[in-house]
């Protein structure tokens, strides 16, 4: 999602976006599409050889290499920035821009410059096994879709890629939305001067409050177990407040069933997006983000600030440089459902106008630093500062 609205921020102020990513069906049209990567999706049923295929391709994509190749002939750009390029890439190409000196930035959205499975989470929480090179424990762990072979693959593809300094010499300058994330690949071995921190932005022009704090508290998100929708479920029960929940995922079944067990309050809404979604937050009375691996930088705490709705945030992760206490919002320590309720009761007893006030605070914040301009201004900064001219 920030790809995209990074794109349309550029073409918006005059900059011609060329895309460079993987065939897929739900694409949005590009004339650029023939220089597109085949697909790659784990979940398919494929041969044995198609199967080495790919594993090899996750690893280390010759193909990406040819085909950025051509693309660079036939668009020459001025600067080139990485999203997510991992596995449907990989970051075999990242070499071919460095050879035809371009200036190549990353924004990096989780942890996987340290972490090969990208989270620092294992089947018995947060995780941090593989600190100082022991990347075996993503295979020992299982860590990539409880496999074996997927874990496997990847690790060889965090070995090989660390061997050749990938990451190290291809990436100019990496851009961090979260200070946390920062610290802790620094903390990792990275040098403190390879990251900038430009944290997200929302569209604050498209995201106008229109409402009162309503009564319903809202979480939205992946319906997980790292994201600590069970812990919301409880708190809401142990609370006596009104819940809804918003989105899909592996576990929405057992919440339905731990829901109907503890009698919570919780109205299950099912994905929505766009609009809808932007409505049933605005109706809200805050959000709550019960996380319990490290979040980078949720776009969905500044939503909420934008639609003037306070954060009531697990302090785990970047989430807790995002929430001002009884200012913008609470904080609770992750996992602890009685202390969440506790914060549930708390805003349960203000008054509206006290619970709108954080939120008008929250909004004031979000337009003084989180902006599409603000954001748009730290990039062009950025990309002049490695020779880019703008």
């Amino acid at each position: 999602m920030v790809f995209l609205e990074q794109n349309r921020l550029f073409e918006e102020n005059g900059w011609k976006i060329v895309p460079f990513a993987m065939r897929h069906e739900k694409n949005l049209p590009s004339e650029w599409a023939d220089y597109f990567v085949d697909e790659i999706e784990y979940g398919e049923e494929y041969t044995f050889m198609e199967k080495a295929l790919r594993a090899q391709k996750v690893a280390y994509s010759f193909e990406a290499r040819r085909k950025i190749s051509r693309l660079l002939d036939a668009a020459k750009p001025q600067v080139a920035h990485a999203h997510n390029v991992y596995h449907h890439l990989s970051p075999s190409f990242l070499g071919v821009l460095k050879k035809r000196g371009i200036p190549t930035v990353m924004t990096v959205h989780d942890l996987k410059l340290a972490c090969p499975a990208y989270k620092m989470l294992a089947r018995d929480g947060v995780c941090e096994r593989c600190k100082g090179g022991a990347i075996w424990n993503v295979a020992r762990q299982r860590c990539v879709k409880d496999s074996f072979a997927l874990s496997t693959v990847v690790m060889a593809e965090t070995a090989l890629h660390r061997l050749l300094g990938s990451y190290e010499n291809g990436i100019d300058r990496f851009v961090v939305p979260s200070r946390f994330c920062m610290d802790k690949l620094v903390e990792w071995g990275w040098p403190r001067d390879r990251f900038t921190y430009i944290p997200n932005f929302v569209d604050a022009e498209h995201l106008e409050p229109h409402h009162a704090p309503g009564k319903a508290y809202l979480y939205m998100g992946r319906l997980a177990a790292e994201k600590g929708v069970a812990t919301f479920v409880r708190a809401v029960a142990e609370a006596g407040v009104r819940g809804w929940i918003v989105g899909t995922g592996p576990d929405e079944e057992k919440l339905r069933a731990l829901t109907e067990s503890t009698g919570a309050n919780i109205q299950f809404l099912g994905y929505q997006h766009g609009k809808t979604l932007f409505s049933i937050l605005s109706s809200a009375r805050a959000l709550v983000l019960p996380s319990e691996l490290y979040e980078n930088a949720p776009v969905s705490i500044m939503e909420a600030y934008a639609l003037e709705r306070p954060v009531i945030g697990a302090r785990i992760g970047g989430i807790p440089e995002l929430i001002r206490e009884n200012e913008t919002g609470a904080m609770f320590t992750s996992g602890d459902y009685l202390e969440l309720a506790e914060k549930l009761r708390q805003f349960e007893n203000m008054d509206r106008s006290q619970v709108h006030d954080m939120g008008k605070a929250g909004r004031a914040w979000m337009l003084k630093e989180f902006t599409a301009r603000h954001y748009l201004q730290r990039l062009l900064d950025l990309y002049q500062s490695l020779g880019v001219s703008l």
